[in-house]
């Protein structure tokens, strides 16, 4: 558990770093996970647009999430006035990114991220920081 919990927050801390990089102010929620309300791993922003990012790191090639992991995001994006995304890092594959709000839930009701997935559906940090 340990691990994968380290892993988590490298790759929140790498992402962070990446906003900072490209002129855009952003903050880790530490704990975001571990408290009743819908708070995401990262929120970030410029001028014009704010986002709300849970993030995901792995090292296969999919990753099953509970409808909670979506409904989360996408509620305190509502709130906040934030767009609701998941960041997806696959290791040696970097970063992906799907809005939160239009993955498609599979027949037990939870969610199927993989890769194929995020290469046709899903935009690169480069694609999510220019998107107007």
């Amino acid at each position: 558990m340990v691990k994968t919990k380290n892993k988590g927050t490298t790759a929140e801390r790498e992402l962070l770093h990446k906003f900072w990089q490209n002129n855009w102010g952003c903050i880790r929620i530490s704990g975001s996970g571990s408290v009743p309300l819908p708070v995401p791993d990262l929120l970030a922003g410029n001028k014009k647009r704010w986002l709300a990012i849970e993030c995901k790191s792995i090292a296969g090639k999919s990753k099953f999430l509970y409808p909670d992991d979506i409904d989360q995001i996408t509620k305190f994006s509502n709130v906040f006035g934030a767009e609701p995304w998941l960041g997806m890092r696959f290791d040696r594959k970097g970063w992906f990114f799907l809005r939160a709000d239009k993955l498609s839930q599979t027949k037990s009701g939870n969610y199927n991220v993989t890769w194929n997935i995020c290469q046709e559906k899903g935009i690169s940090f480069d694609q999510l920081v220019t998107l107007k």
